[in-house]
C-alpha cells in the first residue's frame, strides 16, 4: 500500500496541468506547512526564526517544467536576488537550485550562463550553492556540469542519491575534486535497471556512502529523517573522529522539527532546507510520496477547512 501510494503521488508530481493548477490557486491543504512562502521577503523571517533556534538553513525557490530562455533567466535573478538578501540581512543560509529550473533542457549553454552568473554573485556573497539533484536522465549532466564549475568557483556543491547503483563509483569519481556533498535516499521514480527497488537495500547503500565519504576527508552533510541512518552516522564521526565542522545533518522544512532542535542541542550543525516559491506542486506531491504522515496530515487539513 505505502509503494503504491508512492507512486501514486510522483506520478502526480510530473503533471504539468495540475502544476499550472497551482499557482493559481496557491499554497493550499497543507503545502504550506512544506514550503516557507512565495517571496524571499516572506522566507527571510522564517530563516531568522530558524537561526534564532541555532538551525542553519538552506533555500529553495521552486521551479519545475521551466521551458524558455526567458523563464531560466527569470529563475536566475530570483535566486541572485536571494543570495544577495542572505548577505544583507545576515542570514546563517545557503541555496540550493535545481539545473532543470535554470535551463538545463533548454541547453548546456544556458544553464550554464546562469549557474556561472549565480556562483560569481554568490562567491562576491560569501553564499555556498547546493547543486540538488533531480532525476537519473539528468544525472550524469548535472556531475558533469558541477565538476566544469568546481575548476573555477569554491562556493559549489552537488548532491549523490543513495538509491542510485552508481553513487559509490560518483563519489569515487568526484574525490579529486574535494567535493561539498550533499547525500540522500533519493526522492524520484526510477527504474529497477538503475536504482534499487528495496528499501532495505538503499538504506545499506546509503550508510555505505555516509561512512565513504566522511573517511575520504571531505565535507558531507547527511540528509534523512531516518534515526537509524542518523544514530549510524553518529557512530562513525563518533569511531573515525570525524571533526564536527566536517560534516551537518539536513532534514526538510516542516518534517520532525523536534528532532532537528535535538540534533542542534546535541552539538550537530542542523541544516534546514526551507524551499519557497510560487511554482511548489511537484516539490509538495514529492513530500507527500516519500511518507505516508504527510497524506494524513494534509487530509486533516482538508476537513478542518
Amino acid at each position: 500500500m505505502e509503494m503504491m501510494m508512492r507512486n501514486f503521488f510522483l506520478f502526480l508530481s510530473k503533471n504539468r496541468m495540475l502544476t499550472k493548477m497551482s499557482k493559481k490557486y496557491g499554497r493550499r491543504f497543507g503545502a504550506a506547512r512544506f514550503v516557507a512562502g512565495e517571496t524571499i521577503d516572506e522566507v527571510v523571517q522564517v530563516i531568522k526564526n530558524l537561526n534564532e533556534s541555532n538551525l542553519s538553513v538552506t533555500i529553495d525557490h521552486l521551479g519545475e517544467f521551466i521551458s524558455s530562455g526567458e523563464e531560466a533567466n527569470e529563475m536566475t535573478l530570483q535566486v541572485i536576488k536571494a543570495i544577495k538578501a542572505i548577505r544583507h540581512k545576515q542570514l546563517d543560509s545557503q541555496i540550493s537550485v535545481k539545473l532543470t529550473s535554470l535551463g538545463m533542457d533548454i541547453s548546456n549553454e544556458i544553464v550554464m550562463r546562469n549557474m556561472q552568473r549565480i556562483l560569481r554573485v554568490a562567491e562576491e556573497n560569501d553564499v555556498f550553492v547546493t547543486i540538488d539533484m533531480e532525476d537519473y536522465a539528468h544525472c550524469q549532466r548535472t556531475l558533469d556540469l558541477f565538476k566544469q564549475l568546481k575548476k573555477e568557483f569554491h562556493h559549489v556543491g552537488t548532491v549523490i542519491q543513495a538509491y542510485l547503483y552508481r553513487s559509490e563509483k560518483d563519489i569515487e569519481d568526484l574525490r579529486k575534486y574535494s567535493p561539498h556533498l550533499r547525500l540522500v535516499k533519493g526522492a524520484y521514480k526510477e527504474s529497477k535497471e538503475v536504482a534499487y527497488p528495496m528499501k532495505k537495500d538503499v538504506d545499506e547503500n546509503f550508510k555505505k556512502i555516509i561512512k565513504m565519504h566522511l573517511i575520504n576527508g571531505n565535507y558531507t552533510a547527511i540528509a534523512t529523517h531516518d534515526d537509524q541512518i542518523i544514530e549510524y552516522t553518529k557512530q562513525i564521526i563518533r569511531e573515525h573522529k570525524i571533526p564536527t565542522d566536517q560534516c551537518e545533518f539536513q532534514m526538510l522544512y516542516g518534517i520532525r522539527p523536534e528532532k532537528q532542535m535535538e540534533l542542534a542541542k546535541q552539538g550537530y550543525k542542523m541544516r534546514v532546507y526551507v524551499p519557497y516559491g510560487g511554482d511548489w506542486y511537484g516539490y509538495f506531491m514529492r513530500r507527500l510520496a516519500e511518507r505516508p504522515a504527510n497524506v494524513l496530515f494534509v487530509l486533516k487539513g482538508m476537513m478542518r477547512k
